[in-house]
């Protein structure tokens, strides 16, 4: 398993990949109050079959929370 960052807008998302890139590709998304780390166990058993991929939503796990001042909130 990869633990990865990329850069989206000026916020650091963070989120594990498993797998083999050219095989189906999955994006485990997680709910509310949680992380990618829910999936720490689920995506090894996974990673021969497809390319896995679960990021941390922004303010979760190891993403970092925006600034107010960066982002426009609406309601």
């Amino acid at each position: 398993m990869k633990y990865q960052y990329l850069s989206v807008n000026n916020c650091k998302i963070f989120y594990r990949e498993a797998g083999n890139p050219e095989n189906p590709t999955i994006l485990l998304l997680h709910g509310f109050p949680s992380a990618s780390h829910m999936f720490r166990d689920l995506m090894p058993e996974l990673a021969d079959k497809y390319h896995l991929i679960a990021p941390d939503m922004p303010s979760f796990g190891q993403t970092e929370c925006p600034s107010r001042e960066s982002q426009v909130y609406t309601r």
